[in-house]
Formats: structure tokens, C-alpha cells, sequence
């Protein structure tokens, strides 16, 4: 993969052979520092990612240096070799006990991948005339990571990791399949309570799909009997706030990944794509709505909506619905987060028992993700109408408002 500057290599000894051979193949070209001078390096080679040797030395400069890399202005992968304790929250790990140079390879490849998707997104942004902008929080906070256990351990993971993002909780390896299918998984955390076998049968799946090639996959009760074909695929064992702190940045790279996909699709679609939700923005629905009213009542069929309330004090099971619909919805079919801590969706060419049908399916999948600290529930209030001939816009919407309280009855 091409790239615009130099693999900076940190560490206070000598280059490891497997580092070595990243250059002597001419995979990467790479500068040495030690730690010392490593914040200066940056400065002055730019580096298009970083690797880093915890062997010794590093303990007062990780925090500054790793402060440093999160504060350019485009993002640069910094890969933490061997680290022994908790990781900076921008240092990916990697554990180089193996010595084989083709799985830093990948790691560092799917690593870049996001780097060069943020350039793109940067120099595509100043095209929109429509206010599109990348998020300045934390991407992590709307992560979802997917928790597969039923051992002793799973109760205390499922908190250190809902601490942080959202979780979505399997006790089977069959339930696990069906969520990454339905949802959009940062990160699964693989855990105790089953056997190798099928542990190892689990992850060849996984490799052999290429939807979750790149996806993070912590594996905390397993050796490995093989080699997968999964880039960012780590052993973390430990304590559950250890492994919940160490597999937090490679799951916020693939967060970021994705929020800059949705970025890139906003750009596309001349800013009238929200880059969080996925949805269309409120103006934009407001305007989609409005003509969609219009033509239905000039040409006749059927036009329906559904409004998914939630608990306002549960802001994120809002957005784990827009994305649950983004994903699944119909590509006839279009919608939008509201303010008021719903999500509307409209159901053109479709009559009123089948958006019925169709609200309880989707709703159906919001109700598997729960917040591990607060063990809060995505659990909708679903309310469905559809056009009538002496309908509005205004009408229809202010007339499902109204169903709300008499549908959560």
C-alpha cells in the first residue's frame, strides 16, 4: 500500500528481526528513534504510522508521545508492541511473540487503510456546500462491541466494556451470528465457555467472510491452534478492565473507520446524509417527506410510517436504532432521528399491516443491546399510520405522535 511517510520504529533496543525484515522486503521503510527523541521524530519524518517496542525505557514518554501521534491532524496508526500494562487509548496492540512479520504486515495495512480513508475525507470535505463535518467526540463512544462468553468472567466484561461503548451480549456462538449479520459490530470480544474447537471454528468463519475481515476480535480464554486471516485479531487476557482497556483502541480505529465511511457517504450525497446515523439529516427528511406525501396522493399507492420512541434518558439506544435501520431498512425507504428521542422511518409503496410487520422486525433487533454499567434496554415504543386521502404531511406526522402513548399502552 502506498503511502506518504516513513513506519517510525521506538524502542530503546535493538530492532527485533521481524522488524527487519519489514524493511529489508521493502514492505515499509523505516525510521529508528528511541524514546528520548521519538516526539521530535514525528515532527520532522511525519510518519504514516508508529511502531512502538515496550521493552523498557518507554514508562515516562508513552503518555506525551502517545498524546503527541492523537494530536496530528491526520490520523497515524501507532502499534504498541508487547506492552505489558494498559495502553494508551490511541495504541493499538500487538503482541510480537510469534515473531512473524506478515501478521504486522496486515495489522499495519488494515491500519492504514483508515488513515488513507481520513485523508480522503479531508480533502473531499471543502466540496459539500451543506454543513458536513467529522464528529469531534470520541468515536468509541458510539461503538457497539460484540460480547460472546458464559463463563464466570462474562458478568464483569459485560461492565468494563459497557463502561465505555455499547454491548451487545451472546451465550452462543449461533446468537453471535445472527447480531453481526443484523448490526454494525466495532469489535467482538471472544470469552471463556467454549471449547477450542469451537473457538477455532468461530474465527475461521470469521476470516473466510470478507465483512469481518478487519474487524477487532479480542480473544481472552484461547491460544490459537492456527493462523487466521483477520488483521487485527488479538490475544488479551487478564482481568476484565485490562482486557476492556486494551481492546478499546483497536475497536475505536474501526469506530473511527466507520464514522468516516458514513462521512464519506454525507459528501456523497451533498451533505444530506447525517454522518452519525447513517439517516438522512431532519431538513432532508422534511423535504423527501413532504414530496413522498405529495406524489402519493397525485398517484396513488400506499405510503406508510413508524415512529420508534425510547427512553430519553437513554440517548444511545436512539442512535443504535438509526444504524440498525440505516442497515436494514429497504432502499425505497428513508428516515431521520428527531429531536424529540425518536427515529421516523417512512415505508413508501406499502400498506398499513405490512410497515406493521416490518416495525416489528426491526424493533424485534433494537432490543438486543443493553449498556453493560447501566444494564439499559433498547426497548422501542412502536407506533405505525399510514396516508390517508385527506392526509398532510403535518397531519400524518402529527397524528403518529399522537398514537405514541395509546401504542406504549
Amino acid at each position: 500500500m502506498s503511502q506518504a511517510g516513513p513506519i517510525l520504529f521506538v524502542s530503546n533496543a535493538e530492532r527485533p528481526a521481524f522488524i527487519s525484515a519489514l524493511d529489508e522486503g521493502r514492505f515499509f521503510p523505516i525510521v529508528d528513534s528511541d524514546w528520548t527523541s521519538a516526539a521530535r521524530v514525528v515532527e520532522q519524518v511525519q510518519p504514516a504510522a508508529v511502531l512502538a517496542a515496550m521493552t523498557g525505557g518507554h514508562e515516562p514518554h508513552i503518555a506525551p508521545f502517545a498524546k503527541k501521534i492523537a494530536d496530528q491532524s491526520l490520523y497515524i496508526p501507532f502499534v504498541a508492541l508487547d506492552a505489558p500494562g494498559t495502553l494508551p487509548h490511541n495504541a493499538l496492540p500487538f503482541s510480537s511473540r510469534e515473531g512473524n512479520p506478515d501478521r504486522l504486515i496486515a495489522r499495519l495495512r488494515a491500519a492504514l487503510r483508515v488513515r488513507t480513508l481520513h485523508a480522503t475525507v479531508l480533502r473531499r470535505l471543502p466540496e459539500v456546500t451543506a454543513k458536513v463535518s467529522l464528529p469531534e467526540a470520541d468515536p468509541v463512544r458510539d461503538a457497539t462491541v460484540l460480547l460472546i462468553g458464559r463463563g464466570a468472567a462474562y458478568p464483569a466484561l459485560s461492565v468494563a466494556l459497557g463502561e465505555r461503548m455499547g454491548v451487545i451480549g451472546a451465550l452462543s456462538i449461533e446468537a453471535a451470528a445472527k447480531h453481526l449479520n443484523t448490526r454494525d459490530i466495532d469489535g467482538v470480544v471472544l470469552a471463556e465457555g467454549f471449547t477450542a474447537r469451537v473457538a477455532d471454528a468461530f474465527l475461521t468463519v470469521l476470516a473466510e467472510d470478507t465483512r469481518f475481515r478487519n474487524l477487532p476480535v479480542v480473544v481472552t480464554a484461547h491460544q490459537l491452534s492456527q493462523g487466521y486471516d483477520l488483521p487485527n485479531l488479538e490475544l488479551i487476557s487478564g482481568e476484565p478492565a485490562r482486557i476492556a482497556a486494551n481492546a478499546l483502541p483497536l475497536i475505536r480505529q474501526h469506530a473511527m473507520e466507520a464514522q468516516l465511511s458514513r462521512t464519506l457517504r454525507s459528501i456523497d450525497a451533498g451533505g444530506w446524509l447525517d454522518p452519525r446515523s447513517g439517516l438522512l439529516t431532519v431538513e432532508a427528511f422534511a423535504r423527501d417527506f413532504s414530496k413522498a406525501v405529495e406524489q402519493t396522493l397525485a398517484r396513488g399507492g400506499g405510503l406508510s410510517v413508524a415512529r420508534f420512541a425510547f427512553d430519553p434518558g437513554n440517548p444511545r439506544a436512539q442512535l443504535d436504532a438509526a444504524r440498525i435501520l440505516s442497515r436494514l431498512m429497504r432502499q425505497m425507504d428513508f428516515g431521520a432521528v428527531q429531536k424529540d428521542g425518536s427515529v421516523i422511518v417512512v415505508f413508501a409503496e406499502t400498506d398499513f399491516r405490512t410497515a406493521h410487520m416490518i416495525a416489528r422486525r426491526l424493533s424485534a433487533v433494537m432490543r438486543h443491546t443493553s449498556n453493560g454499567k447501566r444494564e439499559m434496554r433498547s426497548d422501542p415504543v412502536v407506533s405505525v399510520d399510514s396516508l390517508s386521502p385527506s392526509d398532510t404531511a403535518r397531519t400524518l406526522l402529527a397524528r403518529l405522535s399522537a398514537e405514541a402513548p395509546r401504542a406504549a399502552s
